[in-house]
């Protein structure tokens, strides 16, 4: 029988942080701990050995920080999805932290079924924000689209799914996931549908 188990490697400099995080995963039937790592550098180890599906992410870390660990974790598994999980919600590092390849980013206050939530979300392919990152995103002055991310938003608005754009923009489906991810991390949206919204509401698409 196939394993349907969603598989975490949980990625933090504090001890008791992944701790309770893993503690917290045993018991939902669909997720499981399958690694653990203090800095960036070790979770590039860890990922290339053991593969998970979702990587647990902090921003700020020894040796290596969560930035650069991400970008070489995608760049070797881009199949894997990484969720930020930091204590700071400032947009600079999270736009970062998405460039690099991240799915999405929520602080490590939030509540255990928001921690559920996010993890499942990445997991399945979307991206999530908690309100206080995408509110700190829409502070800062706002980044340019390439091209492409404006064919992807106005695609969004159309209403087609990422099929559709993987189809039409001859890119994967994982690559039109990731330009997804960076424009919500540019508008300060939490989805895409806030991310359409909130581009209609800027004048950035029609």
């Amino acid at each position: 029988m196939k394993n349907t188990k969603t598989r975490i490697l949980i990625v933090d400099d504090h001890a008791l942080l992944r701790r309770g995080l893993a503690d917290l995963l045993r018991y939902e039937k669909n997720l499981a701990v399958v690694g653990e790592a203090s800095d960036g550098e070790s979770a590039i180890a860890a990922a290339t050995e053991l593969k998970p599906d979702v990587v647990v992410m902090d921003l700020v870390m020894p040796v290596m920080d969560g930035v650069e660990a991400t970008r070489r974790i995608k760049e070797s598994l881009p199949d894997t999805k990484i969720l930020i999980l930091t204590t700071f919600g400032t947009s600079a590092d999270v736009s970062r932290a998405i460039a690099a390849g991240a799915s999405g980013a929520i602080m490590k206050d939030a509540s255990m079924e928001d921690q559920l939530n996010a993890i499942r979300t990445v997991a399945a392919g979307d991206t999530v924000f908690s309100p206080e990152i995408a509110n700190a995103v829409r502070t800062e002055p706002p980044l340019e689209l390439t091209e492409r991310q404006r064919g992807i938003l106005e695609s969004l608005a159309r209403g087609l799914t990422n099929r559709d754009m993987s189809v039409m923009f001859d890119i994967s489906p994982d690559a039109v996931k990731q330009h997804i991810a960076a424009i919500c991390a540019k508008l300060g949206a939490g989805n895409r549908t806030e991310a359409v919204a909130t581009a209609m509401r800027l004048g950035l698409i029609s």
